[in-house]
């Protein structure tokens, strides 16, 4: 058996079988003999982060939006009300919940006349990386390193895979898109540095033969999916052999998480025979494995992010939610306004609810993924104790195409680092940069002492009560 180092198990250790490798979950026979793992303990490992941008900004954003609170709590602090908001669906997990609003994205706008009306075409690229991008339709793109990027080659470098990039629509383009921007500014958030963008995974296939069928070459890994076989099937004895190893707690765990990467691998095999089928498609140039619902292509892609972490395979995602421009219409929302034409509400109250709409929508996809991160343990935690989850827009008004008061909150504990519960609200002109530097600081990157345009931290944590 090549999965058993001694007397104990490592973190590290693979099933592997044709076309498939499939690492574990933690289990308690990986603690070295004669340890407890304490909560604290738990704890000791470096915060998961999963950073994901919304584009058009929010309803809230706007002028009288604001006045009705639909993004934002009329209320700073922790007594805030979510009801009128489109964060209400985050109420069972206000415990997890910081809210960061009044602050703006400067990058985003324009520096020179040339650059005007490109807002569009630029402000993507600026949400993770706080930067001003390089006008250009070229190859000599330039903006910045991305926070996610930033946290990968610190505390990245010691997992399988140092970052994975996902998204839901279409980013693929080339060359330029418009205003003089080249498209790669819309199609990604995650830049390894200011002159290298990352690319984005759409299909939730291929996301998931990056963690799990990398024990073979793509003909191994296609040849075995025509047999209709699981990736679990090619390693049962391997299964059953390790099984005998462990205690019942671990073997329950074990079962539990192979069961979510079977059930995850049969969702995928579902999507894409429903897509080969002949029937008529929402999303007719969408590959094979991409879902024409948005819902269920979101929750596929947080149960790979889910199942990521508790495998170790990587500890940091990015996601795109979608494009800049996009008129994707959402038929779950309530609403059949298209995203982008939504977001051009011209300031018309009834319009400015509908944009709010969708907000609701979006941001009510997040429980599902929280939901999964708090079903999983390692020790007496759970992954949303030691989550970052950064969801937020670099555009304010979708109208006006501005970046003053865009929206912004964190969710998940980060290993005891978010305060929670909590309503910010900078003071006006604080750029969102302050509150990445701070995030990044919370993240154990302390070293750093500016990011982007930041001018200091935004403190992140309830005032003091006098008593």
């Amino acid at each position: 058996m090549n999965f058993i180092t001694g007397k104990q198990i490592g973190r590290r250790t693979f099933l592997r079988g044709v076309g498939s490798t499939v690492a574990l979950p933690f289990l308690d026979a990986m603690v070295p003999a004669g340890r407890v793992l304490s909560g604290s303990q738990a704890l000791a490992d470096p915060t998961r982060l999963i950073a994901i941008e919304i584009v058009h900004g929010a309803a809230g954003s706007n002028e009288w939006g604001a006045t009705q609170d639909l993004w934002s709590p009329a209320e700073a602090g922790r007594e805030f009300d979510l009801t009128p908001s489109s964060l209400l669906p985050l109420e069972d997990y206000r415990e997890y919940l910081t809210i960061i609003s009044n602050t703006d994205v400067r990058q985003a706008e324009a520096s020179k006349p040339k650059e005007i009306g490109g807002d569009h075409f630029r402000s993507s690229a600026v949400f993770l990386t706080q930067a001003h991008p390089k006008q250009t339709e070229s190859s000599d793109v330039y903006v910045g390193a991305s926070l996610d990027q930033i946290y990968a080659t610190r505390f990245g470098q010691d997992t399988p895979i140092p970052s994975m990039q996902l998204c839901i629509e279409n980013v693929d383009q080339a060359g330029g898109c418009a205003y003089g921007y080249a498209c790669v500014y819309t199609d990604t958030i995650s830049w390894g540095s200011a002159s290298d963008p990352l690319p984005m995974i759409r299909d939730p296939r291929i996301a998931f033969d990056r963690l799990f069928g990398a024990g073979g070459s793509p003909e191994a890994r296609a040849a075995r999916r025509r047999t209709s076989q699981s990736i679990l099937d090619w390693i049962t004895e391997d299964i059953a052999d390790l099984k005998r190893t462990l205690g019942p707690n671990d073997q329950i765990r074990l079962d539990r998480y192979l069961e979510n990467v079977r059930e995850l691998e049969r969702r995928i095999e579902g999507v894409e025979v429903k897509n080969r089928s002949g029937e008529v498609r929402e999303l007719p140039e969408a590959p094979a494995g991409v879902p024409d619902s948005f819902s269920e292509h979101v929750r596929l892609m947080f149960d790979l992010q889910a199942l990521a972490f508790a495998s170790d395979m990587t500890r940091v995602f990015s996601l795109k939610l979608g494009r800049d421009a996009s008129s994707r219409v959402y038929p779950e929302s309530g609403t059949d306004t298209p995203f982008h034409p939504g977001s051009h509400h011209g300031g018309r109250e009834e319009a400015v609810l509908d944009f709010a709409t969708i907000n609701k929508y979006h941001v009510g996809m997040l429980p599902y993924l929280m939901d999964k991160l708090s079903e999983v343990y390692e020790g007496d935690t759970h992954l949303l104790d030691k989550t970052m989850i950064i969801y937020g827009s670099p555009m304010a008004d979708g109208n006006l195409h501005n970046h003053r008061r865009c929206p912004l909150i964190t969710l998940g504990g980060a290993n005891g680092e978010l305060d929670n519960n909590l309503h910010v609200r900078a003071p006006d002109g604080t750029p969102m940069a302050n509150a990445m530097l701070t995030l990044m600081h919370k993240l154990g990157m302390g070293d750093v002492e500016g990011f982007g345009d930041s001018t200091g931290e935004l403190s992140l944590t309830a005032p003091t009560s006098k008593g």
